[in-house]
């Protein structure tokens, strides 16, 4: 894949997965208001602002008050999901100055999934389930708070969602040595969009570097080809880029969530 194909694809993912994204989850409202396309969760799931491109400063600092009353009148906290080719090109600081806090910095990587090795060789001793119901979700849940910390109930929510009313919309893989789960991921599907995204992917420490998270990736990357998906793609932390390196995926953009003030 060029750097001209590259910018093709980058085109196509802010266009597609962007500012004409549907909703992320069940319950949820896209809308589009002026040069902005936000998210509102109506179950404490995931709400920001998911596109936006504006014309002048004055239009930046005109929507970012506007979104911080929207989200503010819902009660919610919420994300502008700032890419580093969005405009103006001193977004970042304008988001700063307004109370955001920037989070650590991720990059976008895309693959064509033909070009991917789909065919995952499991370390020995593990073994890969689909989970499909929400009661079986405690297994995926215990993986990310020991790897990610944090509260895990808008996750949970977010899950039993998604496998009770969109069950196309998501693939959800529990890796475990036995019955102690040591890895969790899932595969989140835009049907018609030509997209597949990889989330999750938290490896218990002592299960690192075996070859768990490649094992696992090609095992997406062969969900993703039979649910018709053309390319994945993978916010990755400055981890896991390497790896996604390796195995064939290049960099798209580098992404930072800025968090609203409380």
């Amino acid at each position: 894949m060029d750097d001209t194909s590259l910018a093709t694809l980058r085109a196509r993912y802010d266009r597609v997965l962007r500012r004409d994204a549907g909703p992320d989850e069940p319950g949820a409202r896209v809308e589009r208001v002026g040069a902005v396309v936000r998210q509102t969760s109506g179950r404490g799931g995931w709400s920001g602002v998911v596109w936006s491109r504006f014309g002048s400063a004055a239009e930046a600092d005109a929507a970012i008050a506007a979104q911080l009353d929207h989200f503010g009148a819902c009660g919610l906290p919420f994300e502008w999901k700032l890419h580093e080719h969005d405009q103006p090109a001193d977004l970042g600081a304008r988001l700063t100055a307004a109370g955001f806090l920037a989070e650590e910095s991720e990059t976008v990587m895309v693959a064509e999934v033909a070009a991917l090795d789909r065919k995952p060789v499991w370390p020995e001793g593990l073994t890969v389930r689909e989970i499909t119901d929400p009661a079986e979700l405690a297994g995926v849940l215990d993986v990310h708070r020991r790897v990610f910390g944090g509260d895990q109930e808008p996750l949970r929510r977010r899950l039993t969602a998604q496998l009770t009313e969109a069950q196309d919309t998501v693939r959800l893989s529990l890796v475990c040595a036995g019955e102690l789960p040591v890895c969790a991921a899932r595969l989140e599907l835009d049907p018609g969009s030509g997209f597949a995204g990889l989330w999750g992917g938290g490896t218990l420490p002592e299960w690192r570097g075996r070859g768990v998270y490649r094992a696992l990736v090609a095992h997406r990357a062969a969900r993703a080809e039979r649910a018709g998906a053309r390319w994945l793609h993978v916010d990755a932390s400055a981890e896991s880029r390497p790896i996604l390196e390796r195995l064939g995926f290049r960099p798209l953009a580098v992404t930072t969530p800025y968090l609203s003030p409380r």
